[in-house]
């Protein structure tokens, strides 16, 4: 049994949380360039240079990418050997606080969503939990923004609707989103499980690395035909068109319930603010 405290916890979020908003992934920083050389529209690879240059200076001067600092969405792979200090959820949440301050982010959670009374400090964060073997603690941090946040969506399919209605639904959705959810995007898609499953699936998979290729060979064919069809649909960078709409679809799926075929798709923008530690 290793015991992890509640300082080694917030200490990684908070250098997490103000990482990703000062510095883009390595894959979605070389996805985007490789964009450019492939994008025939002018504007569009103009739109492209001006985000990679938006990159280096945040990175240089250790800066916001983006006026929106995103909501605090918290992954934990907890290792079944892993004895807690104190409680994970204030360790979280003290990591949020170090970092609004520390980095001087934007607070941008309201407690309520009804008051809309804002509470300073981008806490509450949104923590899910999985139990995993072994004595580590694996922190994945995502500071999501509330345009992409808010274009994505979720719709209980009929399972005789299968494979062309996920397409048509997250087709759909993308073309909807279209410049508000700030593209070129990275599409995450959850198939399956139950209402609430499916979501969590969606927002997971925006976790997955550019470049990486889907464990079940369906899905993976299922992932490359809907990056294939999101890309004519000429919403482009920032919505100004070409060639350019997404980067990457990523799928997770789960079992469901032989009368249904949940479907979510969250969009995640063009900062794509996400990071990974373990403890």
């Amino acid at each position: 049994m290793r015991t992890v405290t509640k300082e080694e916890i917030a200490q990684a979020v908070r250098d997490l949380y103000m990482r990703e908003n000062y510095e883009v992934r390595k894959d979605y920083h070389e996805a985007l360039k490789k964009a450019v050389d492939k994008e025939k529209s002018p504007l569009a690879r103009d739109v492209m240079k001006t985000m990679l240059e938006n990159y280096d200076i945040a990175k240089t001067q250790q800066m916001p990418m983006c006026q929106d600092t995103g909501l605090p969405v918290i992954f934990v792979e907890l290792g079944y050997d892993v004895h807690l200090e104190d409680d994970l959820y204030d360790a979280v949440n003290e990591g949020v606080r170090r970092a609004v301050k520390d980095g001087f982010l934007r607070a941008s959670l309201v407690k309520s969503p009804i008051d809309r009374v804002n509470t300073k400090d981008n806490t509450p964060a949104v923590v899910h939990v999985e139990l995993k073997k072994g004595d580590k603690v694996k922190i994945h941090a995502v500071a999501k923004g509330g345009g992409s946040e808010n274009k994505s969506r979720l719709k209980m399919l009929t399972p005789n609707e299968g494979r062309e209605g996920i397409k048509k639904f997250v087709i759909e959705t993308v073309s909807i989103a279209g410049p508000d959810a700030c593209p070129p995007f990275v599409v995450g898609v959850g198939i399956g499980g139950s209402f609430d499953k499916c979501a969590e699936l969606a927002k997971k998979a925006i976790l997955r690395e550019i470049g990486t290729r889907n464990s079940d060979p369906d899905l993976d064919k299922l992932e490359q035909e809907i990056l294939v069809e999101l890309n004519k649909l000429g919403v482009g960078p920032q919505g100004l068109g070409g060639s350019t709409t997404a980067l990457a679809c990523f799928i997770e799926s789960y079992a469901c319930h032989i009368a249904s075929l949940p479907v979510a798709v969250n969009m995640q923008c063009n900062a794509n603010r996400h990071f990974t530690t373990e403890l």
